[in-house]
C-alpha cells in the first residue's frame, strides 16, 4: 500500500482526510496523490465566484481547484510527506475520483464521509457510498 490517493472538495472533512492520507503515506513510505474534481460547486456559487474574481466561470473554477489543491499539499507537506502528486478531474464527483483510481497506481483511497453537499442528513454522503461500493481497491472513510 504505497500509493495512497485522497480526495478533496476544501471542506473540512476533506481536510480531514488529508490529514489521515498522509499519515498513513508517511508511515508506509509512499506516495500521495491529491485529487479533487472541478465543477462540483452549484452554478449559483461559480456564478458569485466568476463575479468576485472578475473573470469566466472556467477561469474562477480554475482558480478555486488550484487553491483547493494548494491548501491540501500544505497540510501533507506539513506532516512529512514528500512525494505528492495531484489529479484534477471535471464531472460527476463519484465517477471521476474512481477513474483516477482506475488510472492508477493506487492502492487505496482516503476521503471524507461528506463534503460540501448539501445531504446533511445522510450518514454515508453520496459520493463517499458511491466510491466505496465501486472502488477497483480498499477505501477509508474518514468521518
Amino acid at each position: 500500500m504505497r500509493h495512497i490517493m485522497v480526495a478533496t472538495d476544501g471542506s473540512s472533512g476533506a481536510d480531514r482526510a488529508v490529514d489521515v492520507a498522509a499519515e498513513l503515506a508517511k508511515a508506509v513510505a509512499g506516495d500521495l496523490l491529491i485529487a479533487t474534481v472541478a465543477g462540483n460547486i452549484s452554478g449559483e456559487e461559480a456564478r458569485k465566484l466568476a463575479r468576485a474574481e472578475a473573470s469566466s466561470i472556467g477561469d474562477a473554477l480554475e482558480a478555486l481547484t488550484a487553491q483547493i489543491l494548494r491548501a491540501a499539499e500544505v497540510r501533507a507537506r506539513h506532516l512529512g510527506v514528500s512525494r505528492i502528486e495531484f489529479r484534477t478531474s471535471w464531472g460527476d464527483v463519484a465517477q471521476s475520483l474512481l477513474e483516477i483510481a482506475a488510472h492508477g497506481p493506487v492502492d487505496m483511497i482516503v476521503l471524507g464521509r461528506r463534503g460540501r453537499g448539501q445531504l446533511a442528513g445522510l450518514l454515508l454522503g453520496s459520493v463517499s457510498q458511491k466510491v466505496v461500493s465501486l472502488a477497483p481497491c480498499p477505501v477509508i472513510v474518514v468521518p
